[in-house]
Order: C-alpha cells, then structure tokens, then sequence
C-alpha cells in the first residue's frame, strides 16, 4: 500500500505531553473497533499505526455510531465524526466529475439512492443532460455546467463534498484518434487540477483509468503490475492510454507524497444503457446497426477478444472500493473475466435484434485511418478486486445486450 490517510489535527503529536507513542494492546488503525485497555487511553491514527495518549476516553462517532479513541479535549468528537466521512466509511456528499456522462450518471443514481448529495461538475462535450432525466427533481442532486480549468468552481465543489469521483476524460477510439491534444489535455491537466484541489482538502479520490494503459501487451489476463508496453508517439492512437497512465502516476505521486487518499480503476469495456455508439463503443454500435436493418459493420477480421462488465457492476465496484480503507494507494482492474471474439459478439447482437441484419467486415484503414492499430487481447484479472471488496459480476452478457437493445430502442 502506498499511502494511508494523513493525520488529523487530534492525532499530531501532543506538545505539552510529549510524543505519542504506540498503544502496546490497541490494535487500532481505523477507528473502528473499541481500545483493548480498559483505562482511559486514547488511540488515533498516525500514518497507518495505532497510538494512544493517557487522560482520554473512547467516544463515539455521532456520524455512524462505531467507537473510536480520539483525544478527549477540544473538538474530540466532531474530529472522529470527520475521520470516519474522510476514511469512506459514510459519504455524505461527493463530486462526480463528467457526471452527465454514461458512467457518471449510473453512479450518481446509486449515490442519491443511498441518501448520498451529489454535486455534478460536467461541461456536456461528451455528457448529455437527458442522461439525468431520472435525477435532476432530487433535492439532494447539483448539478454544475463547466470544465475542470474552471479552478474557482472546482475548487468549490471540493470543499462542498466528503468525497470525489473523478470520471472527466476524453473518451472512445474514434474521439482519440480525431483530437489528440483534446485527448491530453483533457486527461492530464484536467486530472492534475483535481488531485491539486483534493490535496489541499485531504479529499479522498477515485481515479478512473482504463485499460488502455496496457497498450500493446499480450498477457493472457492483465494484472495491475504487468508492464505497459506502448506504440510509437507518431501515431496518435496510443496517446489516450499514455495520457491515462500520466495520471495513474499523478494519483500515486499525490498519494505518496503528500498523503492524499487515492483509489485507481482500470475500467475494461463498461457497456450498458446510455452509452453510445459515436466514439467507438462497440456494443451500442452493433446494438444500433442491428435496429436500423443493418449492416452490423466489424472492425478488421473481428478475431479481436474483449470482455464487457454491465454499468450497474462498474458502480458495485467504485462504491465499495471508495469505502474501503484498504483501497487507497491501489489500481484495480474493474471488468468482466469472460472473453469472446468481436465476430461472436456480433453474431449474438444480430441473433438478439434483429436475425435479419447481414454482418460484414472492413479495414481499420476505413474505420479510422492508414497504419491504425488495434488491441488483439484484451482480458482482465480481476482476482484483486475479489479480494479487496469481494464483488463478481451480477449480468451476464445476454442480460447487457438486452438492456442496451431496451435503451436504444426506446430513446
């Protein structure tokens, strides 16, 4: 684990005692569980360890009722009640940037659902507004126009939340491939001014990556330690992964070196309704083809294997990951483990909608441009996202093809 959250004010090193040392019974390192000693010592967190002062007492936290050991002086429990809020024990409110986006929109959903205010920071040039339809009369739901360089805004929306979801990217193969520095500077600077924003608030964060930053590798399950192994900077295909793996290093430097709570998602293939088919995304693509009477247009000879994780599992993921402790200082690949072949793929899309479409083949060179290169391989190991949070997959994919057949053809 590279970073634990930083120190409270309560948990520094009392002056006037002295240096605090370690508790030799508490077990403590997350406020979660009653002091083993039966006195009046007082643990706290101090760079993952547990430690204790005598003269206090344990408390309890009036945000969600677990016991704790905090100095009892000063502002003893209104401390504990923000230790638990930062630690994503309970998210009170967050920030979702690129809320009004295909991903961004399910969470935000999830989020109000379970009593959460959601602030929504979103510059609508990939997101819709109808993607929010469901949501916008909820009292608990803000939902703010404009782009992370508005820092004034940005840093507004900061202060006003416990957490933040940052899912703002330039995103799809065909918008990459057309804007290269829309790509980049969008995904670095825009990234950079969160974690700078969240740093200066201790603003615990979910990054989301995505597995393009494996380029060309051809593991037969990607790990999150596996190499990245790119193609040449001449071809601009490859500089949406390259820019997503600048911020994976972003998080981590911010993580490491001044302690800020950062948790990366590795996003493979997430499809379900609301996605759609105009930058590439392969499965609201082949869904709308199908509808329109055909063709169903596959990429190359279609023996690329992928594998696509519904939505409502991606946001399993991200709010079970924000609140674990354990999560922080970590990359996780979020996705399905069941591969098929695009032509499969297409065949089930054709056998589901519409058993009449034809399906045919062209070149990458017609699809996006001469010497495009495309990704052969593509399946995660998710053994590390088991462990930590214990989720699997809830859909299969006859179940995520019927809810974007449902979706595309009835909007």
């Amino acid at each position: 684990m590279i970073g634990r959250l930083p120190p409270l004010d309560c948990a520094r090193p009392d002056r006037e005692r002295g240096q605090l040392d370690r508790c030799p019974q508490g077990t403590i390192a997350d406020g979660s569980e009653a002091c083993k000693r039966a006195t009046d010592r007082v643990v706290s967190i101090r760079g993952g360890v547990a430690l204790y002062l005598p003269g206090a007492a344990c408390q309890a936290c009036p945000t969600c009722g677990r016991t704790a050991l905090l100095r009892g002086a000063g502002r003893g429990v209104d401390l504990l009640a923000e230790l638990c809020r930062r630690k994503g024990w309970q998210m009170e409110s967050a920030l979702i940037t690129g809320g009004a986006g295909f991903i961004g929109s399910h969470l935000a959903e999830r989020l109000l659902g379970e009593g959460v205010e959601v602030y929504i920071l979103d510059d609508l040039s990939t997101g819709q507004m109808f993607n929010l339809d469901a949501i916008r009369d909820s009292d608990r739901f803000h939902l703010h126009l404009g782009g992370l360089d508005d820092e004034q805004l940005l840093m507004e929306l900061v202060d006003r939340a416990d957490v933040v979801f940052h899912l703002a990217a330039a995103v799809g193969v065909k918008l990459i491939v057309a804007e290269p520095v829309k790509t980049i500077e969008t995904n670095i600077y825009g990234t950079e001014l969160v974690l700078r924003h969240c740093a200066k608030k201790q603003r615990k964060v979910l990054l989301a990556s995505s597995s393009e930053v494996y380029g060309k590798g051809e593991e037969e399950r990607f790990k999150e330690e596996d190499d990245l192994v790119f193609g040449p900077t001449s071809r601009s295909r490859w500089c949406y992964g390259c820019s997503k793996a600048i911020d994976e290093f972003l998080g981590l430097a911010y993580c490491k070196a001044r302690r800020l709570p950062v948790v990366i998602v590795r996003f493979f293939n997430i499809v379900g309704p609301r996605q759609v088919g105009h930058y590439g995304m392969v499965v609201p693509r082949f869904v709308q083809q199908a509808l329109d009477g055909g063709p169903i247009t596959v990429y190359d000879d279609g023996e690329q294997v992928r594998c696509f994780l519904h939505v409502n599992d991606a946001v399993d993921a991200m709010c079970a990951l924000m609140r674990s402790d354990e999560a922080v200082g970590e990359v996780f690949n979020v996705g399905s483990d069941r591969p098929i072949t695009i032509n499969r793929l297409a065949e089930k899309v054709r056998e589901l909608v519409n058993p009449e479409a034809e399906i045919v083949h062209i070149p990458y060179a017609e699809a996006y441009a001469e010497g495009f290169e495309d990704i052969r391989y593509r399946v995660p190991d998710v053994s590390k996202l088991r462990q930590a949070v214990g989720l699997a997959p809830r859909y299969d994919l006859d179940r995520i093809l019927t809810d974007v057949r449902h979706y595309l053809s009835s909007s």
